[in-house]
């Protein structure tokens, strides 16, 4: 039987270097796969980091609902550089600067500070072990107990654990490329300690205001950008008294600018987008899908 996804128009975006495709199914009763998912991210030209897959709005006053796969095809709760891009695509063309968008973690606030740079209200981070969620009581998510030796022989200990929507796991160092995390990032994503597992983040504290970051998002792998880990990232560092509310984060796709508001505990999120191509999904893509 064809898929109803082919010829689907599609757009191929990225957040300071994250990897994102937007499919836009509203006005259908169509949906998505896991396996429809990963044969998208397997195509070169319709690849992935995440697939952000809109939806008619369910909630009063939003512009749609919004599903993130991953590359493996399981889903995210929260993608903060794949809102931004999709903030750009319903933005474009019209007079607006604002909209909401609903996800599966709740509302999310988005304002077009320019043509291509866009502010996501990310919410407040949660804390409580419970909520990140970890398997095992924690006597502090600031630093829990954990220990991992590297396949390098190095040693990753006491990570900070946030949930941005997604749960987040930081480990503070002194240099994000000396841990193999290609390596060593799938392994400390399925650690027992994270029952739905983790995004793994390495951070370099350069300054109060400054943070350099490398991050393994779980079911993606290492990626350019991590919106919500970028996000983690600054919370975990100000909770700690490492750096202030108002941070810079680099990753090795570019400069996120992240404020953790001192009024509601909300966090903000400013970063670029780009479009790189629009295309349509082809029946090759669906090939393996059918059952």
């Amino acid at each position: 039987m064809p898929n109803a996804l082919i010829n689907r128009p599609y757009l191929k975006m990225n957040g300071a270097g994250n990897e994102i495709t937007i499919l836009d199914l509203r006005g259908s009763d169509m949906s998505v796969r896991p396996q429809e998912a990963r044969a998208i991210a397997a195509e070169p030209e319709t690849s992935f980091d995440q697939l952000m897959v809109l939806f008619n709005p369910r909630a009063e006053g939003t512009d749609a609902y919004m599903r993130i796969f991953n590359t493996d095809g399981s889903e995210s709760s929260a993608c903060g550089n794949g809102t931004r891009c999709v903030s750009w695509y319903l933005l474009d063309g019209t007079n607006r600067d604002h909209l909401q968008l609903e996800t599966a973690a709740g509302l999310l606030d988005c304002r077009r500070e320019g043509p291509n740079l866009f502010t996501v209200d990310m919410g407040t981070p949660r804390f409580e072990w419970q909520d990140i969620p970890l398997s095992r009581p924690q006597a502090d998510t600031k630093a829990i107990e954990i220990s991992f030796t590297t396949s390098n022989a190095r040693t990753l200990s006491h990570p900070a654990c946030v949930n941005m929507g997604n749960p987040h796991a930081i480990f503070w160092v002194e240099d994000v490329e000396a841990y193999a995390l290609e390596i060593n990032g799938p392994i400390l994503e399925h650690d027992p300690i994270f029952p739905e597992r983790a995004n793994i983040s390495l951070v370099h504290v350069t300054s109060r205001d400054h943070l350099i970051q490398k991050v393994w998002e779980r079911g993606a792998g290492l990626t350019l950008a991590c919106g919500s880990g970028a996000c983690a990232a600054a919370v975990a560092a100000a909770r700690i008294g490492l750096a202030n509310r108002k941070v810079r984060i680099t990753l090795p796709g570019g400069d996120l600018l992240i404020d953790w508001r001192e009024t509601d505990d909300h966090v903000l999120m400013t970063g670029p987008v780009m479009l790189e191509h629009r295309g349509l999904l082809e029946a090759g893509i669906f090939r393996d899908t059918s059952e």
